[in-house]
């Protein structure tokens, strides 16, 4: 007889996301007249641009001829791809990676998942909360995160509270830890760290031998000075530290699927049996097991993010969005709402009135002026009281959601 994970059966009914949906669909098929305007699940809008396509295009025709066909590329990724991430975005910046350190793949939440399978059930993880779900799910699945409690926390996962009260800054574990999922700039509340901020991490991880899981998946919709793009333009990450990017939100890729994870050959975890073992070799192995690399065409469209001309286009549409969220941020607060976020990042993070539910406020925006937003306490219980909006939808449809908001009697 085949046996379950357990684990799988402790984890609540449905993904957050899909519950959303399924919230949606359900008042739509009551409600057929309804001009719904989504701004809940982070999904780019805007059009690949013209600078990938037409090298998507390019790569089919190749595809097509014998003298130019390609089968199984190496699953790392294509040295043309890796080259151009390290230059563009980490050389540019004073860091040093060999190519064999950066490991393409079809998407940072893949990676972030795909992850902990390096590890053992016995490392405790510390995540900031609110988080995003996939780092606690994967967590629960793979045994780490003990029982569900009436708080809405599992037994055995130590939680960072990152709210208005702290400034959104999480404080440094209490308890000792082993692995610490740090996301910024911050999903889903919008906000970050200051390089002198996210230095205390890399000392603390440095000093207590945790190590970091970075999630920089938003950084190029940085705007600040004081912001550090990656973990790495601090001194001792490459030491303590992984990072996890994708080309979704930089570069219109949700429908694409790509993304890189950066394994330095200096990070080391604990091992019983040999000692300290290299994790850059671990995360090779793995990606050669149990993944087939990104296709030819998606690399030579992630490449041409990086041409001039990519570059420029890409830049415009992160500009378009970032549009959309000072438009969100400003009419919010013009109409009495505590607003966070939509600065160095597509997502507002508001407070209910008087602390309303985060659910109940969801179901009443859905249903009285029909715009979706994500509830607070998905993420985790200190989302509570909260609400997500996302930047990503059109000009329009954002002026327009806008518009209900300042004339709903809420």
């Amino acid at each position: 007889m085949a046996l379950v994970n357990e684990q799988f059966l402790s984890l609540p009914g449905s993904y957050l996301f899909s519950e959303i949906n399924r919230k949606v669909v359900e008042y739509k098929s009551l409600h057929t007249e309804a001009s719904l305007i989504r701004m809940g699940i982070g999904d780019v809008t805007k059009p690949l641009v013209k600078a990938v396509t037409d090298a998507m295009h390019q790569a089919v025709n190749e595809m097509a001829a014998a003298e130019t066909f390609r089968g199984y590329g190496p699953e790392q990724g294509y040295r043309f791809l890796t080259e151009k991430i390290i230059e563009h975005e980490f050389a540019s910046k004073g860091i040093n990676l060999s190519p064999d350190e950066v490991f393409v793949s079809d998407g940072c939440k893949s990676d972030m998942g795909n992850i902990g399978g390096l590890f053992s059930r016995d490392n405790v993880i510390a995540v900031t909360d609110p988080v995003y779900p996939v780092y606690v799910d994967t967590n629960v699945m793979e045994g780490r995160a003990g029982n569900l409690l009436e708080s809405g926390q599992w037994s055995n996962i130590v939680y960072l509270p990152c709210t208005a009260d702290n400034g959104f800054v999480p404080s440094l574990p209490e308890k000792p830890v082993d692995i610490i999922y740090l996301c910024f700039p911050n999903n889903p509340t919008g906000t970050t760290l200051t390089r002198t901020q996210l230095k205390k991490w890399v000392d603390f991880a440095l000093n207590t031998g945790a190590l970091i899981l970075f999630d920089a998946a938003y950084e190029a919709f940085i705007s600040e000075e004081d912001v550090p793009h990656s973990i790495y333009e601090i001194e001792g990450a490459t030491q303590c530290a992984i990072e996890f990017r994708s080309f979704s939100k930089t570069a219109g890729f949700t429908g694409v699927r790509c993304g890189y994870t950066v394994v330095p050959k200096t990070v080391t975890a604990f091992s019983k049996t040999t000692g300290n073992a290299v994790l850059n070799g671990m995360w090779n192995r793995r990606q050669t097991t149990k993944f087939n690399g990104v296709s030819y065409i998606t690399q030579r469209a992630a490449e041409a993010v990086y041409s001039s001309e990519g570059r420029k286009q890409c830049m415009e549409n992160i500009a378009y969005y970032m549009e959309n969220a000072s438009i969100i941020r400003e009419a919010l607060k013009g109409i009495g709402f505590e607003v966070f976020g939509g600065i160095n990042a597509p997502y507002i993070w508001f407070r209910t009135p008087g602390k309303e539910d985060s659910w109940h406020f969801f179901n009443r925006m859905l249903t009285e002026i029909n715009v979706i937003g994500t509830p607070g306490v998905g993420f985790g219980p200190s989302g509570e009281g909260y609400i997500r909006l996302t930047a990503f939808g059109s000009k329009e449809d954002t002026q327009t959601a806008m518009k209900r908001f300042q004339s709903w009697n809420y």
